[in-house]
């Protein structure tokens, strides 16, 4: 081959490129051609992927202005939009909802997790994400509740600070490692017991009412109603079996009791507030009307409290903090909430 042939094979277009790229290195590289005809930039030979950069970010920098002059017709579109609007009347239903105004409750809820140890590790992770739960709907709520977290320590503190560690910087609580009858008075205590003869009618204000934060899946049945009594505070129950028929167990995870509190105080009707609450899973109908599946057998725990939060997450778009994991449940067995 001759030295003419030679230069014509360097300096012809290879197969595949085009006249779009033969452009970009002229346009992004500055080309010297070499002893033996070859294209090459200052900064060595440009490849194929180098010019398919060059020519996107050409074609970026041509369709600028552009872009400018779209975004300016889309917000003078939308200007327009609102101007219409003002005229017709209707602008309020675009505007942003607003929150219903927020009218702190007196009444005290309290969260008493003096059983840590007699609960498995992963019952007490369970009881976290229940108390994670809580303080979120207690924030957003129309009447929110003096809430308290007493006997924070063992293995609950343990979870929250590795897991949880802005629990330390969360508003409106009260954590304590110590015991609520050292914190409240005894006369203003009533402890939420599905064993307890008592049932409440209304809320007193002036009360702190406890839940009992225990995940045991009924290994302790009737354990907080006998610490109520032990110590001498008083003790009740929610009025569910007067309102409501549910198929599977009366079991409801610590966050449903805390959440149907809170919609009592906004709503002041028990029915609203259990039907408001409670997952639609339950089968929970009201007391005389007829139920299609009143003969279905109960669910296992695991698979209810799993099902609940999943249900909850849902409804309640929160996201935070939620995981495959499943969430433990309170005995409730009888016409009531909690243990």
């Amino acid at each position: 081959m001759s030295f003419e042939e030679e230069d014509n094979k360097n300096t012809t277009p290879q197969s595949g490129d085009d006249g779009a790229s033969k452009e970009l290195c002229v346009a992004g590289v500055q080309e010297t051609r070499g002893h033996n005809g070859t294209l090459e930039g200052q900064t060595g030979t440009m490849s194929k992927k180098q010019m398919k950069r060059l020519m996107r970010n050409k074609q970026w920098e041509e369709e600028r202005e552009l872009r400018k002059q779209k975004r300016k017709e889309k917000k003078q579109k939308r200007k327009l939009e609102r101007q219409c609007q003002a005229e017709t009347g209707t602008e309020g239903a675009f505007k942003k909802r607003i929150r219903k105004e927020v009218v702190p409750s007196q009444t005290r809820l309290v969260i008493d997790c003096s059983f840590d140890s007699l609960m498995a590790f992963k019952d007490v992770k369970k009881l976290h994400r229940q108390i994670q739960r809580c303080y979120a709907e207690n924030r957003r709520a129309v009447r929110p509740v003096q809430f308290y977290l007493t006997s924070h320590s063992g293995q609950l503190k343990q979870i929250m600070d590795e897991n949880d560690k802005g629990w330390v910087n969360w508003k409106d609580i009260h954590v304590s490692p110590e015991h609520y009858v050292t914190i409240l008075k005894k006369e203003d205590l009533v402890y939420l017991t599905s064993d307890s003869p008592n049932t409440l009618s209304e809320l007193d204000e002036t009360k702190a009412y406890v839940i009992g934060g225990l995940v045991d899946h009924n290994h302790h049945k009737g354990l907080t109603f006998q610490r109520a009594q032990e110590l001498g505070i008083g003790h009740a129950q929610l009025p569910l079996g007067t309102f409501v028929k549910m198929n599977s167990r009366k079991v409801l995870a610590v966050n449903h009791v805390f959440e149907i509190i809170l919609a009592y105080l906004e709503k002041r009707d028990w029915k609203e507030a259990f039907f408001t609450i409670l997952p639609p899973r339950k089968g929970a109908v009201p007391i005389g009307q007829s139920d299609t599946k009143e003969g279905q057998t109960g669910i296992d725990e695991e698979q209810e409290s799993a099902r609940d939060l999943e249900e909850e997450e849902t409804k309640r778009q929160h996201a935070d903090s939620e995981d495959e994991s499943r969430e433990g449940n309170v005995d409730c067995s009888g016409p009531a909430s909690h243990t």
